[in-house]
């Protein structure tokens, strides 16, 4: 069996976080093409466990299951699939009625996204519970600066460059940037693994290139990358069949740098799960200069999240602090699936009554006791790095918030 070194990056990408199914369904189409129909089709049917009305999985288990040679199994997914999507009716494209209209539509500046999503944040950072020391970082390296022109300029402060979140995974990196968005009345334009990656040499740099050829077009942007340790990862790292991601780091330094391009009104961020993996180059000035931590939600940020998830659900009155005091070190999809649990128990006591029986604190303090930290196998991880590997000084904000949880 060859190795594809891009469907090795999308593996150790999934094994580090097996729910992204996004990059789950890009990696079978990918083993799909490579003829390796056997692996796609167990990638498409670990989606559909979680999500059985998924017509892409449906779509790509069905041709898998053909490629091996099980029509049976093909027809049924294939069958399924076409049932589920029902394509809205065409409609026909608005045709200019005057030359102002047509002027308008040559010279419009937006661009469609071919890559990720783009749209209003639709939240700010008062949105965001807890998490005041991440806040007070932002405003003084971000957004202070940004605001008070003038007074940047009299101290020489420089925009130029982006910004780094790194934290566990599940903590809310993601919406931190989308509500960093919302505060520079800014597009949010986020960028996955898999819409980066391709499978042919040099398509993965064409497809940065496009990206950040649409931010730009659609100024002011914030342009978000997720897992940027996959993404950008150490070019020392990739031997042999690694210099088609060497080529796509080389492409992102391009970029960022702006030597032949305008970034101006384009805010790039990034996020990691491991920042240890990122190339070097890449945390030089005036690429992703700034690094901010983001920890486990504190109490505060515990509270909110569990409020949010809790949100329209029929529930009795509830002591949420008592929860959250009680939930230190889970992470907010740990918080989420503690409610979920919560959920379904009020359902199964309701279907079982005959009557809504909402959530009560009860619900929420036995779910506590059962959900466990997700986040300790990285949290061993990145001791480590705190300990041993910071005479630069990058880990001080890890360092501080483990020297805080142990007290």
């Amino acid at each position: 069996m060859t190795h594809d070194p891009v469907i090795d990056a999308l593996l150790d990408t999934l094994a580090a976080n097996p729910d992204n199914h996004p990059v789950r369904l890009h990696v079978a189409q990918l083993l799909l093409d490579a003829g390796r129909s056997a692996e796609a089709l167990t990638h498409a049917i670990t989606v559909l466990a979680a999500e059985p009305d998924n017509i892409t999985a449906l779509r790509l288990a069905a041709a898998a299951a053909r490629a091996e040679g099980d029509e049976t199994k093909a027809v049924s997914y294939t069958r399924l699939a076409d049932a589920l999507d029902s394509p809205p009716p065409m409609r026909a494209p608005a045709v200019p009625d005057t030359a102002d209209e047509l002027f308008q539509q040559w010279t419009d500046t937006e661009a469609v996204a071919e890559f990720g999503s783009i749209g209003a944040a639709g939240v700010t950072l008062a949105d965001v519970g807890g998490l005041e020391d991440v806040k007070k970082r932002l405003h003084l390296s971000f957004l202070s600066p940004l605001r008070n022109p003038e007074l940047r300029l009299r101290f020489g402060k420089s925009l130029r460059g982006g910004l780094l979140l790194w934290g566990p995974p599940g903590c809310g990196k993601t919406l931190v940037a989308r509500a960093l968005a919302g505060e520079l009345g800014a597009s949010f334009y986020e960028i996955g693994l898999s819409d980066v990656l391709d499978m042919w040499i040099g398509s993965s740099e064409r497809n940065l290139r496009a990206i950040f050829d649409v931010a730009r077009r659609n100024r002011p942007c914030l342009l978000f990358f997720d897992e940027m340790d996959a993404l950008g990862q150490k070019r020392s790292h990739l031997r042999g069949g690694g210099s088609a991601m060497r080529g796509v780091v080389n492409q992102m330094l391009a970029e960022l740098d702006g030597a032949s391009t305008d970034n101006e009104g384009v805010f790039v961020l990034a996020a990691s799960n491991h920042p240890w993996d990122i190339d070097s180059a890449l945390l030089r000035p005036g690429r992703f200069d700034r690094t901010v931590f983001v920890p486990p939600p504190d109490p505060a940020a515990r509270e909110a999240i569990l409020g949010f998830h809790l949100r329209g659900k029929p529930t009795e009155r509830l002591n949420l602090a008592k929860i959250a005091k009680a939930t230190e070190g889970l992470s907010g999809a740990d918080l989420a699936l503690l409610c979920e649990q919560s959920t379904e128990t009020a359902m199964e006591q309701s279907m079982t009554s005959g009557k809504i029986q909402p959530i009560n604190q009860q619900h929420l303090e036995n779910a506590a006791r059962t959900v466990r930290p997700s986040i300790g196998d990285w949290l061993e991880t990145a001791r480590n790095y705190a300990l041993y590997g910071n005479e630069s000084g990058t880990y001080d904000e890890l360092a501080a918030y483990l020297k805080k949880r142990r007290r």
